[in-house]
């Protein structure tokens, strides 16, 4: 027995990966957990590897074992050449603390068996690297033991071992000369004057070979400059200093090799941040740069040396004076970073902009001077390219701003709109730029493009909220951009402040439209920005006003109407008419008569009629006639508003069916003004809406929905004020098109040739767009033009000898010319009828995307109103249109929109209606009416949308179904039997129809997903539903059905609430029934396809829930049919196999106290007959029985001569025959081998007719 227990034993250490360690003492039986530190730090895991360093030295300090520290000490070193990179760093890290902790452990001695452990002179070639790192770590472990400074001669030492170890750069790389300066940053001035200056001297002396010694050298000057005077320096490298001219040849190649060696990395190299600081300590920086920089590093073609200059660029700013900054961000490393900012575009290239901005942005954050920041945000702005700024106008760096260097800066730019100095600017073109332009750049095209770019940087720095600025800051920039986007300078005044900077260059256009553009997002941003500045009050949290109150938008028309009145001064882009600039001025005194009424008492139509005014007034200046049939109607509007408080208690349904409420007016208008593709007006109608939503009425959510309507795609009123414009649009371009006849028809002949080229090619496409119809129409007309003028031959005639004249000819050449003319506009009609249609199908499109915003909000700000309830069937019509409708992107996020707002804000809403009184009747209908549909539709996931509004509808028939919310269900059957104002006979029959429409049809788009939900949301339904349930397990018109019939019983049957629901002697019955029916469908089933399996499996898993609740409860139910119909199921042994089927089975089986028997045995046989097949196919030189040919039955000699040798070698020739009839390149090679190399081939046959006996034999 102990023999065999050491047998085991010695297995299991054998089948262990640890090495053999020799213990001649016994030290490390005594403590098993000892030894297992060492081998969790050696663990890949970080978190390991620190706690077991952390034990080891914990356990050291307690035992205080001089052998165990003795052992420890050596494990450690000799851990420092672990293959692993984890392990070799945790043993070093742990060698460190084991030094500093026990400072008796001698560091000579220690470095000593490291050098004698890891010795690179006697290892093996193949461990040259491991022992290089043994010596790298066990160095680094004793630099890191904080005792090395206090051993001057041990760090000698370790020096000169790092100097021998730089020649293994292929393994280690830069590590030693990286090791020796952190030792050098810890030095003191006398150990390093004394001990290592020496030991050095070779490596200070080649500093300018080797980014790493160069390294050394300047961490050398910046820690001990007193040691490294220039008498020094001119001893070392034949100069009193480092950044000098005889020197830049030799720091370009270090710099440039430093640049390839991080190219992986894409980090600055130290060396070349090292030399930037000499060079400011040594006052050559402009040298520095000019020389090594712009002359060295970029000299060469984009790559790593432009990367290390850009990033010298970032890392240099702190650095920096502003004298300096401005002469760096005005140098050509600027313009190249400009060069890669547009090559950079492109896709799979490599993108610096990121780095750059984290540099700027770490700047901008730690300076504190506001004159540094102001420098570096303009030299990045005057970066640009033919005008327009590289950077993009969303700079985020700005966020970090001063306040007094941000107003700095937008004075800069608002200067710089009125009077671009481009030649101030660092301009550049790329190489493509300079090869397409023929003659030099439009100096106006240019200024344009910085005016647009200086315009959007504003808007940006406005409506931006984590820049910090002041509110006058914030409307001196939006005043500015509003001036400049409407009006112009007449004569300047020092009321206006605008108007004191005359512009340089006129705005043109295109420009003013930009700026037209921008200001109206800045207005959107103004509307939703919080209350600037500290003098907010916390709890305040109302959006787009300023700390006095006033609305942002309220200013700028405040300020729009100085500008009106400033006539003498300013003129507007937009003249406005009398009648418009009464509209103005009406729209001024009914806001001020709001803000009036709204200081008294507020109220959510003052506000809401407010904002409508302000933002239809402000849209006057750039649809002046729109905006005025607007405004009139929002005055009447209000003006019933008003009125309705009056008349509130008299005739309140005569007034309704006379004339629509002002809730109503508003919606329309809201819907008119959401038609325009207008960010602010979009923003602003889904502020003044979620205002208005306490308010709205069954007719103001009609007209909301009838838009949705998909029967009503050309009825929108929305969409008409777009078509006004491509009316107009359409009605100027047919004038330029009559226009363009006329100067044709005085053209001459010779263009009309060309034309007629052009047209027959635009013929024959159109001839392939629209069909045969057209062009036999075309045809016909070009028949009748050269019948006209004899010019086409006809059968009568048999010659075509004659000729027509010049003067015929001219008159057809016009003709046709006419002809081709007219089919090419006609062409170009139905193009362009085409193209509006899809147009407008576009708008229409985004104009409902942007209604259902409003839907939306309506939902989660009024999701228990009572009018909700009208937006089921509309928003399931736009689902089910959306389904079966085109698939363009547009379409899809539509329909992606609606159904998300339908299941997640309806259906799944928080809140829901629950003031139904005098409405059971019509919520029952409906309810009707969605469980009808949903069976008649032919796809399943839009019939699941159907069934989850009806639940949603008997959700709100029922009600809340106790005190507390019905998200904690209740437990007491008396509570759940409670179901509101339910028709429990009316709902129970309509869904037993659609149950069984589902397991009686062959393709219904219900599914049993569908009434699992049902039956867990409503245990009452599921009670009076589950006998119809049970009975399709075997009534179901396909197996699909009767598996599902299993998966709906199982979920009901582990419902707490049903079992609540129903009494003991139902739930007998209830599982004797489900007993029967499954002891039913199991007879004589035959797994022939996947779905009776899945069927099966289905029914298993009912059964095995059965079997244990029945013997669980002790239920009086009789389980020996069941029991013997699933024993004959294996009667055939058929379910011993593995699988989901089988597995069910036997588990099922084991609740009856029958195992599944072990297939050893099997196993067993099954492997004997592989073997035997496997020895039969190994066998060669014989076919298999169907690819052998029939023996031809031909005279031959050899006849009645065999033997059973010559047999076997006329089987072996005729088997070669084979092969050699299927490779007859390999046939020329081979002999056959019954006979000799002149033998005929006559002779052939024979041993075909020889092999037949032998096959014989093998078939007996």
């Amino acid at each position: 027995m102990l023999s065999v227990m050491q047998k085991n034993m010695g297995e299991t250490e054998d089948s262990a990966v640890r090495p053999k360690v020799t213990d001649a003492k016994g030290i490390l039986k005594q403590n098993r957990q000892f030894l297992d530190y060492f081998w969790d730090i050696a663990k890949p895991e970080r978190e390991i590897r620190l706690k077991a360093i952390e034990d080891l030295i914990e356990h050291l300090k307690q035992s205080e074992k001089p052998d165990e520290l003795k052992y420890s000490l050596k494990r450690l070193v000799d851990g420092l050449s672990h293959t692993r990179d984890d392990a070799r760093s945790g043993y070093s890290v742990a060698l460190a603390q084991l030094l500093s902790v026990f400072e008796e452990i001698s560091l000579k001695s220690t470095l000593d068996s490291v050098k004698e452990k890891h010795n690179l002179q006697t290892v093996k070639k193949k461990l040259v690297r491991n022992a290089a790192f043994g010596n790298f770590f066990g160095v680094l472990a004793l630099s890191q033991s904080t005792r090395l400074h206090k051993e001057p001669q041990v760090m000698l030492e370790c020096v000169r071992l790092l100097q021998r170890l730089s020649q293994y750069r292929e393994h280690l790389r830069d590590l030693p000369r990286k090791t020796m300066v952190d030792i050098l940053s810890e030095t003191s001035k006398e150990v390093f004057e004394e001990v290592l200056l020496s030991a050095l001297q070779s490596d200070l002396t080649s500093a300018l070979n080797t980014p790493e010694q160069l390294e050394l050298l300047l961490v050398a000057l910046q820690k001990f400059p007193s040691v490294l005077k220039p008498k020094k320096l001119k001893k070392l490298l034949g100069t009193t200093a480092v950044i000098t001219k005889e020197n830049m040849p030799k720091l370009v190649e270090v710099l440039k090799t430093a640049a390839r060696s991080v190219k992986k990395e894409n980090i600055l190299p130290p060396v070349a941040f090292d030399l930037l600081q000499a060079s400011l300590r040594e006052d050559n920086f402009e040298m520095f740069w000019n020389e090594a920089i712009i002359k060295g590093m970029l000299s060469e073609t984009p790559g790593p040396t432009h990367y290390l200059s850009f990033r010298l660029l970032g890392a240099s700013l702190p650095l920096l004076s502003v004298a300096q900054l401005e002469f760096v961000l005005s140098a050509d490393v600027m313009t190249h970073y400009g060069q890669h900012m547009l090559s950079a575009q492109l896709a799979d290239r490599f993108k610096f902009a990121p780095e750059m901005e984290k540099y700027v942005s770490e700047f901008m954050q730690s300076c504190a001077d506001a004159d540094k920041q102001l420098t570096v945000a303009l030299g990045f702005t005057q970066l640009t390219n033919q005008g327009y700024p590289v950077i993009p106008s969303c700079w985020k760096d700005l966020e970090h701003m001063d306040l007094c260097a941000l107003q700095k800066y937008v004075e800069w730019l608002m200067e710089a709109f009125c009077k671009p100095q481009l030649e101030k600017c660092l301009d550049f073109s790329t190489r493509r730029q300079k090869g397409n332009q023929e003659t030099e750049v439009d100096s106006d095209g240019c200024v344009a493009r910085f005016r647009k770019w200086i315009i959007l940087r504003l808007m940006f720095i406005g409506e931006n909220h984590q820049i910090k600025k002041r509110e006058d800051l914030v409307m001196k920039m939006a005043r500015f951009i509003f001036f400049h986007a409407f009006f112009d300078v007449k004569k300047p005044t020092p009321e206006i402040p605008e108007t004191t900077q005359a512009l340089s260059v006129p705005i043109d256009q295109q420009t003013r439209a930009s700026i037209s553009s921008a200001f109206y997002g800045l207005l959107q941003g103004l509307n939703t920005m919080a209350v600037l500045g500290d003098s907010a009050e916390p709890e305040r949290r109302t959006l787009g006003v300023k700390a006095d109150g006033s609305m942002w938008i309220y200013c700028v028309v405040q300020y729009a109407t100085m500008l009106l009145e400033q006539s003498k001064h300013v003129q507007s882009v937009q003249t406005f008419s009398p009648e418009q600039r009464q509209g103005w001025d009406s729209m001024l005194g009914s806001v001020e008569a709001l803000r009036k009424k709204a200081k008294k008492s507020s109220s959510p139509e003052h506000s809401a009629f407010q904002h409508l005014f302000l933002l239809v007034g402000i849209q006057m200046f750039k649809a002046p006639e729109e905006s005025l049939e607007l405004l009139n109607d929002l005055r009447t509007c209000m003006e019933k508003a008003q009125a309705k408080k009056t008349k509130k208690k008299k005739a309140n349904g005569k007034s309704s069916e006379e004339e629509p409420l002002w809730v109503e007016v508003v919606v329309e208008i809201l819907l008119s003004l959401l038609s325009q593709p207008s960010r602010l007006t979009r923003g602003v109608c889904k502020a003044v809406f979620g205002r208005i939503c306490p308010h709205l009425t069954q007719e103001a959510l009609r007209s909301i929905l009838s838009v949705l309507d998909p029967n009503k795609d050309e009825d929108e009123s929305g969409v008409m004020v777009t078509d006004e414009k491509e009316k107009k649009k359409k009605h100027k371009a047919e004038e330029d098109e009559d226009d363009a006849e006329d100067e044709e028809g005085s053209d001459s002949s010779s263009s009309s040739d060309d034309d007629d080229e052009d047209e027959d090619e635009d013929d024959e496409d159109e001839a392939m767009e629209e069909g045969e119809e057209v062009d036999q129409n075309f045809r016909l007309d070009l028949m009748k033009v050269l019948q006209g003028q004899n010019a086409l031959a006809t059968e009568e005639d048999g010659s075509d000898e004659e000729e027509l004249d010049d003067a015929a000819m001219m008159k057809l050449d016009g003709s046709l010319s006419a002809l081709f003319l007219e089919q090419k506009k006609k062409i170009q009609a139905k193009k362009d009828e085409k193209d509006r249609l899809r147009k407008e199908k576009v708008l229409v499109r985004d104009f409902k995307i942007k209604v259902l915003d409003m839907v939306e909000m309506f939902l989660s700000k009024q999701g228990s109103s009572a009018l909700v309830l009208g937006m089921v069937e509309p928003l399931l019509s736009v689902i089910e249109n959306g389904m079966s409708s085109e698939t363009s992107q547009q379409e899809q996020d539509f329909l992606r929109k609606a159904a998300d707002i339908f299941r997640n804000r309806l259906c799944r809403g928080k809140y829901y209606c629950r003031d139904i009184e005098g409405r059971e009747a019509e919520l029952h209908d409906m309810l009707e009416r969605l469980i009808g549909r949903a069976q008649k539709l032919t796809d399943s996931s839009v019939s699941l949308y159907y069934f989850s509004a009806a639940l949603y509808v008997l959700k709100v028939l029922r009600g809340v179904v106790s005190e507390q919310d019905s998200a904690n269900a209740p437990s007491t059957a008396s509570e759940l039997r409670l179901m509101g104002k339910v028709d429990v006979e009316r709902v129970t029959t309509c869904f037993r129809n659609a149950l069984t429409s589902f397991m009686t049809k062959r393709k219904s788009p219900l599914t049993g997903a569908m009434f699992i939900d049902l039956f867990n949301r409503f245990p009452v339904l599921c009670v009076n539903l589950l006998d119809t349930a049970v009975e399709n397990i075997t009534a179901g018109v396909r197996e699909h059905q009767q598996g599902q019939a299993c998966v709906v019983v199982l979920r009901a049957l582990q419902t707490k609430d049903v079992k609540n629901l129903m009494s003991d002697a139902q739930r007998t019955e209830l599982h004797q029934k489900v007993v029967d029916q499954l002891a039913k469908s199991f007879e004589d089933v035959q797994c022939k396809n996947k779905m009776v399996r899945e069927k099966i499996v289905k029914a298993l898993e009912l059964c095995q829930h059965l079997v244990r609740i029945v013997h669980g409860q002790k239920m009086q139910v009789n389980l020996e049919l069941l029991q013997k119909v699933l024993k004959s199921m294996n009667s055939e042994g058929s379910l011993q196999r593995p699988g989901q089927l089988e597995d069910t089975y036997w588990s099922v089986m084991k609740l009856f106290g029958v195992l599944k028997p072990k297939m050893e045995k099997v196993k067993k046989v099954v492997e004997a007959e592989q073997t035997e097949e496997t020895t039969k196919k190994k066998k060669k030189g014989f076919l298999p029985e169907t690819k052998k040919r029939k023996n031809r039955k031909k005279p031959t000699v050899l006849e009645g001569k065999e033997t059973p040798a010559s047999t076997e070698t006329a089987g072996r020739a005729s088997g070669e025959e084979g092969k050699k009839k299927k490779n007859k390149k390999k046939n020329k090679k081979r002999k056959p081998q019954g006979g000799g190399e002149g033998e005929p081939t006559q002779n052939q046959p024979a041993t075909k007719k020889a092999k037949t006996p032998q096959q014989q034999q093998k078939k007996k």
